[in-house]
């Protein structure tokens, strides 16, 4: 006998099934970046590169902000808005993509204009562009596979949920606005987790 829930069960038996195509582009510095057992990952991060296009997102990644180990900022993997994802750092290197958490988390970042190109204008802090099905549709497989292959993920958190630190705007010193606010508010979190069996941190 079939049950309300029946069909969410079908579709995530399906999604299960299908293939993902991941393209592995890794940064030139990935491997400088620190080793850690995969079993210690517990969390996944979203983002949004607040860049208009993935290769504006990809120069940002390369470039170095840490020169004692000559590493820079970006997550594990990048969704672009056609749904195709790249893989910029393995998953057992430790990635810069957020404060405090990068030891235990996985960084996955989402092609998505933000807050760009005035990040921090007090007049620019409205984020509208929408995240497309198929692009959303990628993020859920690729968490499926991440739960498959990391039994002691539990949690998942957006980039503005974790660092909610205030700065000074870019035009104005007196008046503050969110360093991070990604994936904002755009994004649909319930269709997201949706039979995902991962605790959100907000």
């Amino acid at each position: 006998m079939l049950g309300a829930d029946t069909p969410k069960l079908m579709l995530w038996a399906i999604l299960m099934m299908l293939q993902i195509d991941i393209h592995s582009n890794w940064l030139p510095y990935q491997q400088q970046l620190q080793l850690r057992p995969v079993d210690q990952i517990t969390g996944i991060v979203i983002h949004c590169t607040e860049t208009p296009d993935l290769q504006t997102a990809r120069a940002l990644g390369e470039q170095i902000h840490y020169p004692q180990s000559a590493t820079g900022n970006s997550g594990h993997y990048y969704i672009d808005i056609d749904g195709s994802i790249e893989q910029y750092v393995p998953i057992e290197r430790i990635a810069h993509h957020v404060a405090d958490r990068n030891h235990n988390s996985i960084g996955i970042e989402l092609v998505n204009a933000g807050r760009y190109p005035d990040w921090l204008h007090s007049q620019s802090q409205q984020m509208t562009a929408v995240y497309p099905d198929v692009q959303l549709a990628a993020l859920r497989q690729l968490l499926l596979m991440l739960r498959q292959q990391l039994p002691a993920l539990e949690w998942i958190a957006g980039h503005e949920d974790l660092d909610r630190r205030l700065v000074n705007a870019s035009d104005d010193p007196h008046i503050k606005v969110h360093r991070k606010k990604d994936p904002g508010p755009m994004f649909p979190w319930s269709r997201v987790l949706d039979n995902m069996n991962l605790q959100r941190i907000d």
